[in-house]
């Protein structure tokens, strides 16, 4: 399967970190409530970041050693090459709503 690390800004202005194998799904699942726990007393606003071509051993390391980057960090690296948030995403303004686009 094709693992992917991703980051949200959430409506507190902070940055989750997270894994998945479907980032539309995944995301709709933060937005409904049905995520992690991370989002009860706050909304995904925007997925700022996007880093595919993981297996799940590889993402969840990833998602650790991004984890433990501060804010100014993780800044850097959803302005970076890595993230290939451009290439699979196109956001639709501020409705929350998001489409892959085919690669």
């Amino acid at each position: 399967m094709n693992w992917s690390v991703y980051i949200i800004l959430c409506s507190d202005n902070s940055l989750y970190t997270g894994i998945t194998v479907d980032i539309s799904k995944r995301y709709q699942q933060h937005a409904s409530g049905q995520g992690a726990k991370y989002f009860r007393g706050r909304q995904p606003q925007k997925l700022v970041y996007l880093e595919a071509g993981h297996n799940r051993s590889s993402a969840t390391k990833r998602e650790m050693s991004l984890k433990k980057l501060s804010r100014k960090d993780k800044t850097t690296l959803i302005d970076s090459t890595h993230n290939t948030i451009n290439s699979l995403l196109h956001c639709e303004g501020l409705d929350k709503t998001f489409t892959i686009s085919a690669l």
